[in-house]
């Protein structure tokens, strides 16, 4: 298998996850985890999520397994779920910028699966597009972005759930979510009680997604709160959400997350869509309202807000 190879040999490969593509490397090798950084353009001090087989195989990586962290691998990996816990030694610095604790994830693709499984170690997997930039969800927007950089490119189809993992500090104490992504709020706390949300944009992140401005297209793009706020110009791309009445007014361009206002497909189609939007030539400009704020409108509408940062 050539990626296995590419990998042993410290080597990265894009590799398809249920979330997002992913630019990947041994988890554990220095010098694989710095191509990453380098390919990708991404900052030192912006920690990796590194990727395991099962939750036995990622729990050796952390040093203090809390209650809640098996309660919630038993019931959510593999799956859109990231843990952070405090790590072992053996885990690479680079891999966790500097700080004591790492980001681990279960994977449920079977592609991904199969790799980890073949591999036997864990692979550090970011997104796989220039740092700050729409993330891809198919194989080609892995090509259109980071080109010859990628010797490999595996081909799993299209991402189903299409954004991110959720991400769960549990290295405090209390479950403090970082990241709003695949596993909803509302599934977690019905396991595990109420949790605290991050309210800090910081600037030293603890796990990916945290910096102020992420998941930026080329276009400026206006995160409104009302459809009147948007202009009906043919430069303008609206990236839409549901049937809504101004719709049939607008002289833009419009791409539809969901015209059944279905948030699971809204999230499927988000990265792609506003790619789309990004990459059409008539449009100048870019606008979107927010979605429900509840279920996996709330990693959309986070993504929407530091997309237009």
């Amino acid at each position: 298998m050539r990626a296995l190879e590419l990998l042993q040999d410290g080597q990265v490969i894009g590799l398809p996850t249920e979330t997002v593509y992913g630019l990947a490397a041994d988890g554990l090798n220095p010098i694989a985890l710095a191509r990453i950084f380098e390919i990708k353009q991404r900052p030192l001090f912006d920690p990796l999520i590194l990727h395991c087989a099962d939750a036995a195989d990622a729990f050796t990586l952390a040093k203090e397994i809390p209650t809640k962290a098996r309660e919630l691998a038993q019931r959510f990996w593999p799956g859109p779920l990231t843990l952070v816990m405090r790590k072992m030694e053996t885990v690479p610095d680079l891999a966790t910028s500097g700080l004591p604790f790492v980001a681990l994830r279960v994977p449920v693709h079977p592609v991904a699966q199969t790799l980890l499984r073949a591999f036997r170690r864990p692979l550090a997997a970011p997104s796989a597009n220039r740092f700050g930039r729409i993330s891809p969800t198919d194989a080609e927007a892995v090509r259109t972005e980071l080109g010859e950089a990628v010797p490999l490119i595996l081909d799993g189809g299209p991402c189903l759930v299409g954004v991110e993992s959720t991400v769960i500090d549990l290295s405090k104490g209390k479950p403090i979510l970082l990241r709003a992504g695949g596993i909803t709020v509302e599934e977690i706390e019905a396991l595990i009680g109420p949790i605290q949300y991050s309210t800090e944009d910081t600037e030293r992140p603890v796990a990916p997604g945290q910096l102020k401005q992420h998941y930026a297209p080329h276009k400026r793009l206006h995160f409104v709160r009302e459809a009147a706020e948007i202009p009906s110009r043919p430069d303008v791309g609206w990236l839409a959400f549901g049937e809504r009445g101004e719709l049939a007014l607008f002289s833009g361009v419009t791409e539809n997350l969901s015209l059944a206002a279905d948030l699971r497909e809204a999230a499927a189609n988000f990265f792609r869509t506003l790619r789309m939007l990004d990459d059409d030539p008539r449009v100048a400009t870019l606008y979107a309202l927010p979605l429900p704020e509840e279920g996996l409108g709330r990693a959309i509408n986070e993504r929407l807000k530091r997309a237009s940062h």
